[in-house]
């Protein structure tokens, strides 16, 4: 079961009491593979009778065709998209975790509050602004950090899309017009942001560096601890 647990302040409306289900995070940095290890894990599950569900950031009914548009644009400033962000995060948490975890589902999420917070720390955001911001936030069963360098993240970025994206290279704040240096220099700095925040959130940490399989087989032995006490 999931305890009802924030990280600050509940939700009004929120349950008081443990859910069935349990909550799962996949977190880490761009280019770490997370999206990949999601889609593993659901299928494994599924296929040992757990019934599973997924969501990621900026997939929220209500708020992803803003974010997505802001994009776009490059023209919002970094306080208006973490609350963009914000917003994404409470109408998922509303609408799709917390019904997964009453009705007894594992809910994996590619990402949780941790990426966008390292991204607004990197972005020169108030530590303590940010976290409050999130502070609603359920504390998951598990958070695993999936981690890796930025020098092992470039080939399969390159590999996957064939330049960086602009926001991934905080071009948005960096000075200049080098998408590699500015990939460098920001994802380091998310990086640091992640590894600052591995302690104060008990994330698990998994070297990412590795093949697909050995992060896979990894997460897989983990995870079936977690969800030993569940009914299939």
């Amino acid at each position: 079961m999931t305890k009802m647990k924030t990280y600050g302040y509940p939700l009004p409306g929120m349950p008081d009491k443990a859910l069935p289900g349990k909550l799962i995070v996949i977190e880490g940095t761009d280019g770490v593979g997370r999206s990949t290890q999601v889609a593993l894990l659901r299928e494994w599950l599924e296929q040992n009778g757990y019934g599973t569900l997924q969501t990621g950031l900026a997939r929220s009914a209500l708020a992803s065709k803003g974010i997505a548009r802001a994009k776009e644009g490059h023209i919002l400033s970094p306080l208006t998209m973490d609350l963009l962000y914000a917003t994404d995060f409470v109408d998922r948490l509303e609408k799709e975790i917390i019904p997964a975890l009453r009705a007894g589902f594992v809910m994996l999420t590619d990402r949780y509050i941790y990426a966008p917070i390292a991204r607004a720390l990197a972005r020169g955001a108030s530590a303590e602004w940010i976290y409050g911001i999130y502070g609603f936030a359920i504390v998951p069963d598990a958070v695993f950090y999936l981690r890796a360098e930025v020098e092992s993240i470039v080939p399969r970025v390159l590999s996957a899309r064939g330049t960086f994206d602009y926001w991934e290279s905080g071009s948005d704040i960096l000075p200049g017009a080098d998408l590699y240096q500015n990939y460098i220099t920001y994802q380091r700095s998310v990086i640091a942001s992640f590894d600052g925040m591995a302690e104060h959130y008990d994330f698990r940490i998994v070297d990412a560096s590795r093949d697909v399989h050995a992060v896979f087989v990894d997460l897989k032995s983990q995870i079936s601890e977690i969800v030993s006490d569940m009914r299939r």
